[in-house]
């Protein structure tokens, strides 16, 4: 199956642009959703998540407590490391597996892997092109301000923990400017649409 790697930085828009892609009858598969999916109840990621960082991890109901887990990687890089190590190889397989699933009928040639560290991981190896839905530091700034409430200094520390805009313009194959409407998104991502179709066809 032919794989497009979409991404962007936050308040880029990605998620409105998967949907759309999603809407043209595209199966999209969302890195974080997998992401979560490997360290629910009982799995094996989860067991040793608490094993490392201790049972208080694990919240009444048997789920991850994700704000105490941020708190403790967030500034301690040893420890996201590990996180990372455990983690990442076991969303990558299980992202494969999604990625080669049988073709169901009335779905698309090709397939959307959705992840804001599509270009900062080895998830980046799973697509045939990378496609970089992007906007100006300024706009991402205010966009994550007004959706999430936060505060300015927040979001530029979000920003400084991602990988720089200029590079991931490098790394792209494709790029959604996505500064205006949603109406002008949309046709940017249907004329993308047929294009990966073409590729895909050439491709199989």
């Amino acid at each position: 199956m032919y794989v497009v790697g979409l991404t962007g930085g936050i308040g880029s828009g990605k998620s409105a642009a998967a949907s759309l892609f999603a809407k043209l009858g595209v199966t999209v598969i969302n890195a974080d959703i997998v992401a979560r999916e490997v360290v629910e109840p009982d799995t094996i990621a989860l067991s040793k998540i608490a094993e490392h960082f201790g049972q208080n991890i694990i919240q009444q109901d048997g789920t991850l407590d994700r704000a105490a887990l941020r708190n403790k990687v967030f500034s301690n890089e040893a420890e996201r490391l590990w996180l990372e190590q455990l983690t990442h190889p076991i969303i990558g397989d299980a992202i494969f597996t999604q990625l080669n699933t049988t073709k169901k009928s009335g779905e698309a040639d090709y397939r959307i892997l959705e992840s804001p560290l599509l270009m900062e991981t080895t998830q980046k190896h799973l697509a045939q092109r990378l496609l970089l839905i992007d906007v100006p530091t300024e706009i991402q700034i205010q966009r994550t301000m007004a959706r999430d409430n936060n505060s300015e200094e927040q979001v530029k520390a979000i920003l400084a923990a991602q990988m720089a805009r200029e590079d991931k313009i490098k790394l792209a194959d494709d790029i959604i400017e996505n500064t205006g409407t949603l109406a002008q998104l949309e046709v940017q991502v249907e004329q993308l649409h047929l294009q990966y179709l073409e590729l895909a066809k050439k491709t199989a």
